[in-house]
């Protein structure tokens, strides 16, 4: 049978029920978008949502943000390929919210107005610090962005049933992730430039309800298959993974023990310390989840919306657990991998054979996959908005309207310049994207922490705590931590060097580390310390105010 019929015959409902739902959740978001566009009358609307958000709304907004195509499909992936290894992506990205939490959320929120900028310019000179903050921002947006398109590209690839070898509407596997992942740029950069951060807060939340509705659901049904008996799932796991018990323990993916070769073993291991440092301290430095804390009124709406985020992030991180696993026991690594080599379809696929088993035949494995395959896409549109704000907020905040204008511009101007980076943003991730898609996508959000945990968040820290910190220091910091995390990313395996490199015909690599963190965090640090010693200047007299703002919230915007 010619494959194109086969496909079309095999997929054609699932399909345009896929098409379908796609389509309805675009539609809402594009009127909640206008709706909101309709609210946006001031830099303060675009830029903070108007700071008209409560605890709760900011919480699941976060939690939006922070569920991405990288916890539902990456996660779900690496558990289905690599069992135990896999759920250390769900521990990390859970525990860096309680550095958020204990360090930077109330402090961010009092000290700043519209960017992480605001807070590190405060007590220093504006030009050279927001040039920086705004290069680092722009930097860990594109790497987190590329997780997105990435995974919209794999997901567009299953509904569509296109494998290798196959076509839909004359386009081939490869051609249909290229013309989603440009669809998914295009929406990202409509959503941003009409409704700014109210309209994609609204997103947001929507996106969080149907994503921990969707992952619960499946969790049940993974459950209920098994009797809610967790030790049988886990057996089963194991069995059809094809590595035995060796999948529910840990050194499948990192910590290797390599047999006689005992400084592979070596670098196996400071790889699995430097995921789990970046993943730890990342979010704590990430542009899109920092400015989601200027749209509440008050300090405590902004602590009350990160115990909320973790709340709702905790509980979905487990429901990750039953959905890897449950991939691994009802679809198999084989097929798994047979539709995409990163393993980023598992959890739509797991909903298509719980599908089958629950709704009945091929036609409920169809609904079920549409539903998912609609909340991903939710997933991936709403968190793809939030990135692209905070980075067009930065370009033209910190940028535009505080070095180019020195601070001569009008709202309307700056807001204007902000719709266009928005554009620009999402052209450049639209293009690296198409290089990225042999990578899994949690992989790839680590990169984004570990460059953010480089970059930003020494700058951070030393501008809230350390008195005599001064302006050297804050660019010494974000440039040194961001160019060391780049430059190692760019000579690790990541890049070239490997089957699943971004150019595996290449070999540039001499790093042996695929995450950069344990070395390029503790260097921003040291960089921030080196640039603020070498440097006379200090004003103890605005670290005493920014102190007195961030604590008590007095003179606040």
């Amino acid at each position: 049978m010619n494959p194109v019929l086969a496909v079309e015959a095999g997929g054609g409902t699932a399909r345009n029920l896929t098409i379908t739902l796609f389509l309805v959740f675009v539609a809402v978001t594009l009127a909640i978008t206008i709706w909101a566009s309709r609210q946006t009358k001031t830099a303060t609307d675009f830029y903070a949502g108007g700071r008209s958000f409560s605890g709760f709304q900011n919480g699941m907004a976060i939690g939006g943000d922070y569920m991405s195509a990288a916890s539902f499909l990456g996660i779900a992936g690496i558990i289905a390929l690599y069992g135990y290894d896999g759920f250390l992506y769900s521990i990390g990205f859970l525990v860096a919210w309680l550095v958020a939490l204990l360090l930077v959320a109330e402090l961010l929120r009092n000290s700043g107005r519209y960017t992480m900028a605001d807070v590190l310019a405060f007590r220093m000179r504006q030009r050279p610090v927001r040039t920086a903050a705004a290069v680092s921002t722009i930097t860990v947006s594109i790497f987190y962005l590329l997780a997105q398109m990435v995974g919209a590209g794999a997901l567009v690839a299953l509904l569509l049933g296109i494998k290798p070898g196959t076509t839909f509407l004359g386009m081939d596997a490869d051609t249909a992730k290229i013309a989603t992942i440009i669809m998914v740029g295009a929406l990202m950069i409509i959503y941003v430039t009409v409704g700014g951060m109210k309209g994609t807060t609204y997103v947001q939340i929507v996106k969080a309800f149907l994503l921990m509705t969707g992952a619960l659901v499946m969790t049940v049904l993974v459950l209920a298959k098994y009797n809610f008996n967790l030790s049988a799932l886990l057996g089963d796991a194991a069995a059809t993974s094809g590595k035995g018990t060796a999948f529910l323990e840990p050194g499948l993916r990192y910590g290797v023990e390599v047999a006689g070769n005992s400084t592979q073993t070596f670098y196996n291991k400071m790889d699995l310390l430097s995921l789990g440092i970046a993943l730890v301290l990342g979010t704590a430095g990430l542009p899109h989840i920092l400015i989601r804390f200027y749209t509440v009124p008050t300090a405590k709406a902004a602590r009350k919306s990160v115990l909320w985020a973790i709340g709702i992030i905790g509980t979905f991180y487990l429901l990750t657990l039953a959905l890897g696993f449950g991939a691994a026991a009802l679809v198999g690594g084989k097929a798994i991998v047979a539709q995409d080599k990163a393993g980023n379809t598992a959890a739509p696929q797991l909903a298509e054979e719980l599908g089958k088993t629950f709704l009945g035949g091929n036609l409920g494995g169809a609904t079920l996959l549409a539903i998912i395959a609609a909340v991903a896409f939710a997933t991936i549109l709403a968190v793809v908005a939030g990135l692209t704000l905070a980075s067009s907020s930065s370009l033209a905040h910190d940028f535009y309207a505080n070095v180019v204008k020195k601070g001569q511009t009008s709202e309307r101007q700056e807001v204007r310049v902000a719709r266009i980076s928005a554009l620009v943003i999402g052209a450049v991730s639209i293009a690296l994207s198409i290089y990225a898609q042999s990578l899994n996508v949690a992989f790839l959000v680590a990169l984004a922490f570990a460059v953010a945990a480089s970059g930003n968040l020494p700058a951070i820290l030393y501008s809230l705590f350390w008195k005599r910190f001064n302006t050297s220091g804050a660019v010494w910091a974000i440039y040194g931590g961001l160019l060391s995390a780049v430059f190692l990313v760019f000579f690790s395996p990541v890049v070239s060097g490997a089957p699943t490199s971004m150019f595996p015909a290449h070999d540039w690599q001499w790093f042996p580390l695929s995450n950069p963190g344990l070395l390029s965090i503790p260097f921003g640090f040291l960089c921030g310390w080196i640039g603020t010693v070498i440097s006379k200047e200090h004003d103890e007299d605005k670290y005493a105010e920014l102190e007195v703002r961030a604590l008590t919230g007095a003179g606040a915007h």
